[in-house]
């Protein structure tokens, strides 16, 4: 007998369109959202968006202060390092249990990533390459043999999906992060798991350092600018 899927509310309809319009750059970041602009952005009442803006508080994509309303999130330079050094070790154990449980397939699957990645860097594409990054990177997780590893690293993939989206617009980035990648292939492949974890960590860590500016003045007076559209 077939189970009943649970039908999807508006609320999470709302959710999953904001997230991946946060997450992929339609909004700046810091920039206030307003519930009646959203509404009719999406065509739905204010009570869907606000419970969206819930949602998405809970996960870090946005922040709401009262009196004041509802920013995208925004992240200095201290919150990056934070993240990074508990990605690393995150990707670090995963890729060790990958390799471990399944490094055919994870040879298998980077190749093809790696592949992906060189097409959408000649073309120039920076929001492709940074999804198929992303992919590169939840490969490991997929293969570690370990749901609780994975939950642990989905509590900040949209954080970092958002991050590497607004990166991966730059060409010097996509030059760089491509070659570290073909890199971490060509470890795993020659079964140098150790000296592969060294690659993986500065290259999550430290990569950031040689590009990675959050215009935080700006940003700041961005936020105020826009408050005044939370008054309509």
């Amino acid at each position: 007998m077939r189970k009943l899927e649970k039908p999807v509310s508006l609320a999470e309809v709302v959710t999953a369109r904001l997230r991946r319009e946060i997450v992929d750059g339609e909004f700046e970041f810091g920039q206030a959202l307003s519930e009646s602009k959203i509404a009719a952005r999406y065509g739905v009442s204010r009570t869907p968006v606000r419970e969206a803006f819930a949602r998405l508080d809970l996960e870090g994509l946005v922040r709401t202060e009262p009196q004041h309303g509802t920013f995208v999130l925004t992240m200095d330079r201290e919150q990056f390092a934070q993240i990074s050094e508990t990605r690393a070790i995150l990707e670090i154990a995963a890729l060790r249990r990958a390799v471990e449980h399944n490094r055919n397939e994870l040879i298998k699957r980077w190749k093809r990533h790696v592949t992906a990645m060189k097409s959408a860097k000649e073309d120039g594409d920076g929001k492709r390459y940074s999804r198929i990054d992303g992919e590169f990177h939840q490969s490991l997780f997929d293969l570690a043999a370990n749901p609780f590893l994975d939950a642990a690293g989905q509590s900040f993939h949209a954080k970092m999906a958002a991050v590497r989206n607004r990166l991966g617009s730059q060409p010097e980035h996509m030059v760089r992060s491509f070659a570290e990648h073909v890199g971490l292939l060509d470890l795993i492949q020659r079964n140098e798991t150790d000296h592969a974890a060294v690659v993986l960590e500065r290259h999550i860590r430290f990569k950031g350092e040689a590009f990675w500016a959050v215009p935080e003045k700006t940003v700041e007076k961005t936020r105020w600018q826009k408050i005044s559209e939370l008054a309509e």
